[in-house]
């Protein structure tokens, strides 16, 4: 048993948050970062773009079918925005310093500049931004850790300007006094009927893609409301199919698993057989979940960020370019949670050239807690 600043004991499995290793990232902050995981993708090919769009549920024509989409504006298949989490590790949560202190993405601000074509080859440019220490219920003293990462296809072109954020969590403060799931915790699992599953199904049924008819800036108000979205019920399965198309952090097998825990050590924590096994699979076991303080495995950040964007291009349809998305995280989604999307018009204005809708998001669950809010700015054809 560890004895804690506070004066408690506090039985230790894991690192805590040191001033020391603080200071050691803070010397990082504003230095290009030059050895990273490589990403899942380095181009963005026809298979690659197909994958994670299936992977967030999205089946829009403009990424996925290329007869449909040789007949709009860009001549061929476009990639999803948010397809960039798979170009890059670090935009999604690959995180230096701080070792055995756990990380979960937060949130992100994205701004894009141009499409991601078919076949565009990617690559990138990230620094550590900033380091801000937070006071939270999920586990004490909580670090958000900022990234900026700069893409840029292979003209040299800048595609899309963003930042990510983790929180550094004390996994043993969150487990043992950690007050944040605690009702979670404590009730028993929620089980669906078949009349609350043929309701939630329902929204499935009725999701609109706009595709190819055009949404005018002339005949959008502020205050009017986006369908509502669903995601869900959350499953294993279906943060597994997200893996596959984004590619996860740390998700490796055999020879390339050991190679990588014995470069990175703290990536290595034993399962129940005594088998050192990667941090990410909070997602996919339960057990290991509870361990660091959570109630089950639980949902990708950027997975739930990418939900939003499907949200604002389903609506913005072919002609309309999502410039900018913002979101920040406020809970897990652990199994069995489902999502409603929801949007609204806040704004509009016309600016160098663009005529600009501003919509804010917001997402909750099954019980009305909020998961995550945002924002986005979409520029959207004019009549005139």
């Amino acid at each position: 048993m560890a004895q804690e600043p506070d004066g408690q004991e506090l039985d230790r499995q894991f690192t805590g948050i040191t001033e020391a290793a603080l200071d050691a990232l803070r010397e990082r902050i504003g230095i290009r970062i030059e050895d990273t995981l490589e990403p899942w993708c380095y181009e963005a090919t026809r298979d690659n773009i197909r994958h994670y769009a299936h992977g967030i549920g999205d089946d829009n024509p403009l990424w996925c079918d290329p007869d449909y989409a040789a007949r709009t504006q860009y001549g061929g298949i476009i990639a999803p925005p948010s397809f960039l989490f798979a170009c890059d590790r670090i935009i999604s949560g690959y995180v230096g310093g701080l070792p055995g202190v756990h990380a979960m993405w937060a949130g992100a601000d994205f701004n894009w500049h141009r499409p991601i074509r078919r076949n565009d080859a990617l690559h990138t440019e990230a620094w550590l931004k900033d380091l801000i220490p937070h006071e939270t219920q999920f586990s004490g003293l909580a670090i958000q850790q900022i990234y900026h990462v700069d893409f840029y296809n292979q003209q040299g072109d800048l595609l899309c300007a963003a930042d990510s954020w983790c929180f550094r969590t004390d996994r043993d403060i969150a487990r043992e006094r950690g007050t944040k799931y605690q009702a979670v915790k404590e009730k028993p699992p929620h089980v669906y009927s078949d009349a609350e599953l043929i309701e939630i199904y329902r929204h499935y049924a009725q999701e609109e893609i706009r595709g190819a008819r055009p949404r005018y800036f002339e005949d959008v108000s502020v205050g009017d409301k986006l369908p509502t979205m669903v995601k869900g019920p959350m499953t294993v399965t279906g943060f597994i199919a997200y893996a596959q198309g984004w590619g996860g952090l740390y998700i490796r097998a055999n020879k390339l698993a050991w190679d990588q825990q014995r470069k990175h050590p703290g990536l290595g924590i034993k399962n129940r057989f005594g088998i050192p096994d990667c941090p990410e699979r909070v997602h996919w076991e339960a057990e290991f979940a509870r361990t660091v303080g959570t109630p089950d495995a639980y949902d990708y950040g950027p997975e739930r960020f990418s939900w939003l964007t499907h949200h604002a291009t389903n609506w913005m349809g072919d002609d309309g370019f999502l410039r900018r998305a913002e979101a920040q995280i406020r809970r897990h989604n652990p199994v069995g949670d489902v999502l409603f999307i929801g949007g609204e018009i806040t704004r509009k204005h016309q600016q160098d050239g663009e005529n600009l809708v501003e919509i804010s998001q917001r997402a909750e669950n099954q019980d009305g807690e909020l998961s995550i809010h945002g924002t986005a700015t979409i520029a959207l054809p004019s009549r005139g």
